[in-house]
């Protein structure tokens, strides 16, 4: 896992051709805006979280928020403890974040 700015969770992601952009937050949260294709899985679903990530593609790399940056930190390990090597958690999570929003 990695803890990245925004400056460089963007400018990787953007030469990243194997990119997967991972929402972990509420749908209540999700209300407020999102990052343009992001897909979510929200962290709060305990075992169904892990579920999900169950279905992902393991060679992806994936690019992580929430509103803080706190659980998509979380969903980073657990990530990596799933078998998902490249998990990139965006720091100051979506509160912070400055670029294209979708609704």
């Amino acid at each position: 896992m990695a803890d990245l700015s925004q400056e460089d969770w963007v400018a990787q992601l953007e030469k990243d051709e194997n990119s997967f952009i991972l929402d972990v937050r509420t749908e209540e949260e999700i209300e407020e805006g999102r990052i343009a294709h992001s897909s979510n899985i929200d962290i709060y679903l305990g075992q169904g979280f892990l579920d999900e990530l169950e279905k992902l593609d393991k060679s992806k790399n994936y690019y992580v928020y929430c509103r803080s940056g706190n659980r998509s930190g979380q969903a980073c390990a657990i990530m990596n403890s799933v078998g998902i090597e490249n998990a990139y958690n965006l720091t100051g999570g979506f509160m912070n974040w400055e670029g294209e929003v979708a609704e």
